[in-house]
C-alpha cells in the first residue's frame, strides 16, 4: 500500500532541509567533492564518446586525464604567471590611474574640478584610500582565498574527486536509479532527464562559449596594445554566463583602460610621443573589439553551443547567485546553478500539472 501523498511530502521535505543544513555546517569542507562532482559531470560526454569509439571506462579516463593535465601544466607555463602579474601591475597603477583622471578633468573642465568642489575631493579621497589601503586590501584577498581554496584542495584533492566519480559515474547513477521510490519512477527519471538536458545547455554551453570569448577578448586586447589585456578578458570571460554583464564589464574595463592609456598622447613614427591629442583609434578598437565578442556570441556562439531551450533566465539566474552565494558562501554559488536548474524544470513540470489538473480546468458538466 502506497503512502499517502502527505505522508511522502514529509518525508522528502525533512530530507531536503537534512541536505541544506549539511550544506550549511560543512561548507567548505564539501568543496573539493563539489568541485569534482562538476568536473566529473563536465566530463562524462567526452567519456562516454570514447568508449562508443571503443576504449575502455579506465582507458577513456586515463586520456581525459592525460589531456587535463597537459592542459593544465601549459596553463601554468604560459598563461597564469601573466595573469597574476598583470593582475599585480593593474592594483599597484590603480592610484596612478586615478591620479591622472584628476589631472584630465582638472585641465579639461577647470570650473568643475576646482580646489574646493565636491567631485575633487572625492576623487582625492578615492586616490587616497586606494593608495593607502592597496596593500592590506590585497593581503586581504590573497588570505581569504588561500582560506577558502586551499592549493592542495586545487592540486590534489579535486583532481582526485573528479577521476574516481568520472571512473564510477555510470555505476552512480544506475545505483541511485535503483533507490527511486517506485510510485514515481517514470516522472522522476523525465525530470532528470530535462535537468539534465538544462544543465548540459547551460554549464557545458555556456562554459564553452565563456572560454572561447575569454580566449578572444585577452589575445585581441593584447594584439590592440591594451596595458592589462590578459586580466580584462579573463573577467570578461568568466562573467560572459550573465548575458551582456560580461560584455558590459569588460567593455567598460578596457575602454576605461584605453582611455587612461591613449588620451593625451599620440604616438608618431620615431617612436616618441606628443604631449597633446588622442590616439582615438586605438580606444574605438578597443570598443570594436567587444562590439564583434557581442555579435559573435549573440549570433554565433550561443545560438550554435547553447541552443534557447536552456529555461534559465538571466534574472532568474542572479537571483540564484546571490541568494546561494549569500547563504551558503562559495560552495553556495558553486551549486546555484545546478538548484536554479532543478528548481525550474520542476517549476514547469508543476505548472504543467496544475494546467492539467480540476483546480485549474475546473468540472464541466460532462465531468
Amino acid at each position: 500500500m502506497a503512502l499517502p501523498v502527505g505522508q511522502q511530502a514529509k518525508y522528502w521535505g525533512i530530507a531536503t532541509a537534512v541536505f541544506l543544513l549539511a550544506l550549511w555546517f560543512l561548507g567548505d569542507v564539501i568543496l573539493p567533492f563539489v568541485l569534482g562532482g562538476a568536473i566529473a559531470y563536465c566530463l562524462d560526454p567526452i567519456a562516454d564518446r570514447l568508449e562508443r569509439l571503443g576504449c575502455s571506462r579506465i582507458t577513456a579516463v586515463a586520456i581525459i586525464t592525460l589531456v587535463t593535465l597537459f592542459v593544465f601544466i601549459l596553463l601554468i607555463l604560459l598563461v597564469i604567471p601573466t595573469l597574476v602579474q598583470q593582475t599585480a601591475s593593474l592594483i599597484e597603477t590603480a592610484p596612478a590611474l586615478f591620479d591622472r583622471l584628476r589631472t584630465g578633468l582638472t585641465e579639461r573642465f577647470p570650473q568643475l574640478m576646482d580646489n574646493q568642489s565636491v567631485a575633487y575631493q572625492q576623487l582625492l579621497t578615492i586616490g587616497e584610500a586606494i593608495q593607502s589601503r592597496g596593500g592590506e586590501l590585497i593581503n586581504g584577498l590573497v588570505s581569504s582565498a588561500l582560506g577558502l581554496i586551499n592549493i592542495i584542495v586545487l592540486l590534489v584533492i579535486v583532481p582526485v574527486v573528479a577521476v574516481y566519480m568520472l571512473l564510477d559515474w555510470d555505476n552512480m547513477t544506475a545505483k541511485i536509479d535503483s533507490m527511486l521510490p517506485r510510485d514515481h519512477v517514470d516522472t522522476i527519471r523525465q525530470l532528470a532527464r530535462d535537468i539534465d538536458a538544462t544543465l548540459a545547455s547551460f554549464i557545458r554551453g555556456q562554459g564553452t562559449v565563456c572560454l572561447v570569448l575569454g580566449t578572444y577578448y585577452a589575445v585581441a586586447l593584447m594584439l590592440a596594445g591594451l596595458n592589462f589585456g590578459l586580466i580584462v578578458g579573463f573577467i570578461a570571460g568568466l562573467i560572459t554566463f550573465i548575458p551582456y554583464v560580461g560584455a558590459l564589464v569588460g567593455g567598460t574595463l578596457a575602454v576605461g583602460l584605453a582611455l587612461f592609456q591613449f588620451w593625451g598622447s599620440v604616438e608618431v613614427p620615431d617612436g616618441e610621443t606628443m604631449a597633446y591629442g588622442t590616439n582615438w583609434l586605438r580606444i574605438g578598437i578597443v570598443a570594436g573589439i567587444f562590439g564583434l565578442g557581442q555579435f559573435l556570441e549573440g549570433n554565433i556562439l550561443t545560438p550554435k553551443l547553447v541552443g534557447g531551450s536552456v529555461g534559465l533566465h538571466p534574472v532568474w539566474l542572479l537571483f540564484a547567485l546571490s541568494v546561494f552565494g549569500t547563504l551558503f558562501g562559495f560552495v553556495g554559488m558553486l551549486v546555484a546553478v545546478p538548484i536554479a536548474a532543478v528548481i525550474g524544470v520542476v517549476a514547469r513540470w508543476g505548472l504543467a500539472q496544475y494546467k492539467d489538473s480540476l483546480l485549474y480546468r475546473g468540472k464541466s458538466e460532462g465531468e
